[in-house]
């Protein structure tokens, strides 16, 4: 159960250290490794972060989540302190300057433990929680690379009598789903997009925006290539060149189409995350669209060279599945991170 910790204890140990919006690594007196984050409280926005993470982790409970020891309240300061998760975040192992390249069975098996997490969140907890800022950044990763998800401060209970959820637009530029990102209007496949960018990610090895110095993000970059790939092309300029073909065929090929519909512009048309999941495990695709169809055909089948691990044969993908539509935000629809990027 969470518990208020001592607050001059907490204050003493730990206050001077903490810095603004960031993870640091402590350890309790009894010895328990914790990790302490500092919210900006100044603020409407930062206490109502603080009060929805209070209130939404503290009722969740599965592996794939991070967990939170306790929290503290003292005057305007907000502090929340988590279990100590030792491998930092996913976008450092991806982003970070000098990072070894990860191999691709530790991909994959992030993609997964992340996908069950969000799962548990949309279809296990009542009402549904969706999560509003799922990014390479709040994905916390633990010795053997298990991934955890973290940071519900933007979550949102959605009750499962309504559609959506209509809210202020938040969120990290470049992971916004187009209908969120231009209307406000909140559902759990808004989380789907964003998976689906964090799988471009993982496959591709780029950040979800200025790729190569210019403006695209990582989807409008991407779906051409899938586009072409539907034509009978292969999708070989996706994938990270450091893998250097180390992976299971079928696999990247299970992520690839994935990642495909997870993108979709259509929110209705994106698969729930437990068919992606079904998809990752099994390393079949038949369960990942409506009514068991993509295209002509309820699966994805591999080129007959199979040798080339990175060659495969996506004619079953529907064009218009991936037709590559731009959406903008409003300047008040921008995401608390691009804004203060801007800077």
């Amino acid at each position: 159960m969470t518990w208020q910790l001592q607050l001059e204890d907490l204050l003493r140990i730990f206050w001077d250290k903490v810095v603004l919006d960031m993870y640091i690594k402590e350890c309790l007196p009894n010895g328990k490794e914790i990790a302490v984050k500092s919210l900006k409280s100044n603020s409407g926005q930062g206490e109502r972060e603080f009060q929805a993470e209070v209130e939404i982790i503290s009722r969740v409970h599965h592996r794939h989540l991070v967990s939170l020891v306790g929290y503290c309240i003292a005057g305007s300061q907000r502090m929340l302190v988590y279990e100590f998760v030792a491998n930092s975040t996913l976008e450092y192992h991806l982003h970070g300057p000098g990072r070894p390249p990860m191999d691709f069975n530790t991909r994959h098996k992030i993609a997964l433990g992340a996908a069950k997490g969000f799962a548990y969140l949309h279809e296990d907890c009542h009402p549904k929680i969706i999560h509003r800022d799922i990014k390479a950044a709040n994905i916390l990763l633990d010795e053997i690379f298990e991934a955890k998800v973290a940071d519900f401060g933007l979550a949102k209970l959605s009750s499962d009598k309504h559609t959506h959820v209509s809210t202020r637009i938040m969120g990290t530029f470049g992971y916004l789903a187009p209908e969120y990102a231009s209307s406000g209007k909140l559902t759990e496949k808004s989380d789907v997009y964003s998976y689906g960018v964090m799988l471009l990610e993982l496959i591709t090895g780029h950040r979800p925006i200025d790729m190569d110095g210019d403006e695209d993000t990582l989807v409008e970059w991407a779906r051409p290539i899938l586009i072409r790939a539907t034509e009978g092309g292969d999708y070989d300029e996706l994938i990270y060149p450091r893998l250097e073909g180390n992976f299971d065929a079928q696999q990247m090929l299970c992520m690839v189409a994935c990642a495909a519909v997870t993108i979709r512009h259509s929110a209705k048309r994106r698969p729930k995350m437990t068919q992606t999941i079904r998809a990752l495990e099994d390393n079949v695709t038949d369960d990942l669209n409506e009514r068991g169809k993509l295209g002509h055909s309820a699966t994805l089948s591999s080129d007959r060279s199979e040798h080339d691990g990175r060659s495969y044969d996506l004619k079953k993908f529907k064009k218009s599945n991936m037709s590559s539509q731009e959406y903008s935000s409003s300047e008040n629809g921008e995401s608390r991170e691009f804004r203060q990027n801007k800077k």
